[in-house]
């Protein structure tokens, strides 16, 4: 292993350098892993440009929370068999000890925010160290490129656990981005009577038929299908999105938010939703059963995110990497950072 490891900090919003220096040294209860693939996300394009919430991110920060690797070192207290496992890892910092944490909503946790990549070193570096605890091991020959996706796909799981669908339920998908198609694969391994898509991109709705939806719609011929399904999933975190896919839902359905919303979003309306009783619930992380959920999924086959990587990109050019995310080019799909 080289004598030397490199970083990508975020010094303040629009700044950033590449660092080197010596390797990170696990602590008590760590591991260091030696970083095979890093997303880059629209958070992480947020963090570089100021626009994430000041109360999740703490500047300097090595940005990084998607991603996937080979532990290389442990530290004292951790069974050294892990070295050399190929390996995820959550990224909140749960602290396993409050009320939520308790009852297995680990990203309900009550200590406080603290993510990996954005309050702690991330893995936009060579090496990132987490607690052992947070891991999820991979097979041996895993796909190291691809599981870099699971960290959006235990986001998707989560949801996908909390809408609980049944085979032979109606189930719709709002947005074909990288959650959405997660989505699409993860319910279609379900058996739903009917798979729909809502999404604008035609190239972004023939992959989600690849996927195993069986219907695809431009928001414009949503209207026709609205109050017909069991299921809605809402992926796109667009202005609009969270009302639409309440009006998908039939009464007495369930609604699904895991789009990430700014603010000006236009509202549910309470009337539609008293008179429909709908179910509503977000997601925000992703807690420790829905990570084993999806990483599950990925060994067994039905989870592969692999289609959805359009570019990647040394650590070196992470400024031409980061401006693809978010600039509305059809042909980007998920970038990464390959260390």
């Amino acid at each position: 292993m080289s004598a030397l490891s490199r970083s990508l900090v975020v010094d303040r919003p629009g700044q950033h350098r590449l660092t080197t220096g010596p390797p990170p040294e696990p602590g008590p209860g760590e591991v260091r892993v030696r970083v095979a693939a890093a997303g880059i996300c629209m958070s992480d394009r947020e963090l570089l440009d100021g626009r994430r919430d000041a109360a999740y991110v703490r500047y300097p920060v090595v940005p990084g929370h998607e991603w996937s690797g080979t532990v290389d070192a442990v530290g004292p207290g951790v069974d050294p068999a892990l070295t050399g496992r190929r390996t995820v890892a959550e990224g909140f910092r749960a602290c396993g000890r409050c009320e939520r944490c308790r009852c297995g909503e680990t990203s309900l946790c009550t200590a406080g925010y603290d993510e990996t990549g954005f309050t702690r070193p991330g893995a936009f570096a060579d090496h990132v160290v987490v607690p052992a605890r947070l891991l999820h091991l991979l097979a041996d020959d895993a796909d190291l490129r691809a599981a870099a996706l699971l960290e959006p796909a235990a986001v998707v799981a989560a949801a996908v656990r909390a809408g609980a669908p049944e085979p032979g339920e109606r189930v719709a998908v709002v947005g074909a981005g990288t959650l959405g198609l997660l989505a699409v694969q993860l319910l279609a391994a379900v058996s739903p009577g009917e798979l729909t898509v809502i999404d604008p991109r035609q190239d972004r709705a023939a992959l989600a038929l690849d996927f195993g939806a069986g219907d695809s719609r431009t928001p414009e011929r949503a209207g026709e299908v609205r109050g017909r399904y069991d299921l809605v999933v809402e992926t796109a975190g667009a202005p609009t999105t969270a009302a639409d896919a309440c009006l998908l839902a039939r009464r007495g359905g369930r609604v699904l938010l895991t789009g990430m919303f700014a603010p000006g979003a236009v509202g549910i309306d309470p009337v539609h939703l008293s008179l429909s009783q709908l179910t509503v619930r977000s997601v925000f992380g992703a807690p420790s059963a829905a990570w084993s959920y999806a990483v599950r999924a990925f060994t067994a086959g039905l989870l592969d995110p692999a289609p959805l990587i359009t570019h990647e990109f040394p650590l070196e050019r992470f400024a031409q990497a980061v401006a693809l995310v978010g600039a509305g080019d059809p042909a980007t799909g998920k970038v990464l950072l390959r260390p």
